[in-house]
């Protein structure tokens, strides 16, 4: 019985190896896509807030949700746990 579980969950490892190499790779490219863009809004949201305009306390938190502590820390959390996954399986297979 438990040769068919291993069996099974050899496709799934395979999947889960290639998911999470495109991911990180995709991950890669967007933090440094985020980061510039942080940037950007961080410049435009202090722009703001000197003019008196009402958009830059909502710049400064879209600022915050694309830099690296905010929407990319939640892939990169995803992402650590998808390997992690893979890991149990893998451990699991050859186990």
């Amino acid at each position: 019985m438990r040769i068919i579980l291993k069996l099974l969950a050899a496709p799934f490892v395979l999947a889960l190896t290639l998911l999470v190499a495109v991911l990180n790779f995709a991950f890669s490219f967007a933090s440094w896509v985020f980061c510039a863009l942080s940037f950007l809004c961080l410049i435009g949201a202090l722009f703001a807030l000197i003019t008196g305009d009402h958009w830059g306390i909502q710049g400064l938190v879209i600022a915050f949700a694309v830099s690296p502590f905010g929407l990319p820390a939640v892939a990169e959390w995803l992402i650590d746990k998808l390997d992690s996954l893979n890991y149990s399986l893998k451990s699991f297979i050859t186990g």
